[in-house]
Formats: C-alpha cells, sequence, structure tokens
C-alpha cells in the first residue's frame, strides 16, 4: 500500500509552469507502488481524496492530431465526447510512447501542467464541482492540489461532459 512521503516536493516542469504563473497549490507526495493497478486510484488512497477529485491526464489523437483530456480517475474517458468537444468526428488513445514523447513526461506521471508542446486540452466539467482538484505533478507519487479555474486557465483548456 502506498503511504506518503515526508520529502521535499521535487521540481518538475509542472511546478516550474506554477511558480512562473503564480498560482496557489499545494504539492503532495507519497510513495509510489510499481505493482499499482491504477496510478490516480493508488493517489487518491494514498492521499486521502476523494476519486473524484483526482484527475488523470490523457492524451489521444481526434481526428489524427493530439489532444489532452482531463478527467476524473473514478471514471473513464469518453473518446466520442472529447472528439465532439474538439470540434472532431473520431478521437482513440495516443500511443503511450507518444505521449511520453509529446508531453516529456512518463506514463502515470504526465501532468496537464508545463508539458513540453501545447495541446488543444478539454478539462472534463465535473472537476468544476469541487473547489480544489489534484492532478499529476509531472511523476509517480507527486499531486498537485489546485483550483480547477486555475488548471483551466493554465492548460487554456476548455471544458466539456467527456467522462462517463
Amino acid at each position: 500500500m502506498a503511504r506518503r512521503s515526508r520529502d521535499r516536493s521535487p521540481t518538475t516542469q509542472a511546478t516550474l509552469a506554477l511558480a512562473r504563473a503564480g498560482v496557489e497549490h499545494v504539492a503532495h507526495t507519497y510513495v509510489h507502488d510499481p505493482r499499482a493497478a491504477s496510478y490516480g486510484l493508488e493517489a487518491a488512497q494514498a492521499l486521502g481524496v476523494d476519486a473524484a477529485r483526482v484527475l488523470k491526464t490523457l492524451l489521444a489523437e481526434v481526428d489524427g492530431r493530439l489532444a489532452v483530456a482531463v478527467v476524473p480517475v473514478s471514471a473513464q474517458l469518453d473518446l466520442k465526447a472529447l472528439a465532439r468537444a474538439l470540434g472532431g468526428s473520431r478521437a482513440v488513445m495516443a500511443d503511450p510512447a507518444v505521449a511520453e514523447r509529446v508531453t516529456g513526461y512518463v506514463v502515470g506521471g504526465i501532468s496537464p501542467l508545463g508539458q513540453k508542446k501545447a495541446l488543444p486540452t478539454v478539462v472534463d466539467t465535473g472537476a468544476l464541482e469541487h473547489p480544489t482538484v489534484l492532478v499529476s505533478g509531472g511523476r509517480r507519487g507527486f499531486d498537485i492540489e489546485l483550483s480547477p479555474t486555475d488548471l483551466v486557465a493554465l492548460t487554456r483548456a476548455t471544458t466539456a461532459p467527456v467522462s462517463r
């Protein structure tokens, strides 16, 4: 079982982006278990947070172009809804190796913040129901808590119901 770490918060591209923007946030670290079946559910459990507030960052191809979807770890991405939200007709999940190369993060630690290349991003509307949400901080075992409105602003995201 994962547990909280007492280590200092790591510096990642996500934390640097938050610092540059002057956005209030709280860093949360925990000891990642490589055997965990779900990175996001592991984070929710380790940090004692409702899984609806912990968001996962997924990369998909919408009509052949890469896009980012940010949805609760307790839900699944609705690819048809993502395509509609971005004005496309078809979406498929991106290859994990492509996701890592394009974002600069490893799978399980992909943050919507501080990615190497700005991509069209959609944050699930359910995120706006919470005063704060948690997203990956750019590595496994590290999450960042911030307001969903700051998340949307920093990623220049649109919001749409893209989870099921």
